[in-house]
């Protein structure tokens, strides 16, 4: 059975939800695919998502697809490349890889999506914040420890109900669409 690390964000700034999570919730709600899956919920903080990460990674699931929102989104975004870089230009880890590439079959998953009528696109940059963290560390880990685990990260557009009580009337997607595509994430990696 393939076993399959899924991680998401707790909210933060001005979001009293993050859609990341509601997905989790939602598609484990009705999940009855042969995959095994494992949720977990990050803080938004580098250091401790750091910890809970490694901790999680010791398992050695043969995925790991972690997710996160992105306001203003307006499609999944399937993240190859994850960059040891944080948001002020530092790296992630002194002496480490510029970047790690994820060698999962993203074109097809995006495929996939796409001829089910769901908005989604291979993404080759995941931003400098923790979502470029969780997959680079995630891929650096993995590499480091000599485990099986390969990596993505999906990036989200936001709930229906967090755009319409945003001010700023941002794109959304419904958590029920963003589950089944994440469902189907999981069975095309599965079935690589």
């Amino acid at each position: 059975m393939t076993r399959v690390l899924l991680t998401a964000f707790e909210p933060y700034d001005r979001w009293t939800e993050n859609s990341s999570w509601l997905a989790l919730i939602e598609l484990t709600q009705w999940y009855d695919g042969q995959a095994d899956l494992t949720t977990r919920r990050y803080p938004v903080d580098l250091t401790l998502m750091s910890v809970q990460l490694k901790k999680d990674l010791q398992d050695d699931y043969d995925f790991a697809i972690h997710i996160g929102q992105s306001p203003g989104a307006t499609l999944i975004k399937l993240e190859a490349i994850g960059l040891n870089v944080r948001s002020d230009g530092t790296p992630l880890l002194k002496d480490a890889p510029a970047a790690y590439q994820s060698s999962l079959p993203l074109p097809r998953c995006r495929d996939a999506l796409v001829e089910a009528g769901i908005p989604c696109e291979v993404s080759h940059h995941a931003g400098t914040y923790l979502c470029n963290a969780a997959l680079y560390l995630s891929q650096y880990y993995s590499h480091s420890f000599a485990m099986k685990t390969q990596s993505v990260f999906v990036h989200l557009p936001l709930s229906p109900a967090q755009a319409a009580r945003d001010a700023d009337r941002l794109p959304s997607m419904s958590t029920p669409m963003v589950s089944a595509a994440l469902a189907m994430i999981i069975e095309n990696m599965s079935g690589q």
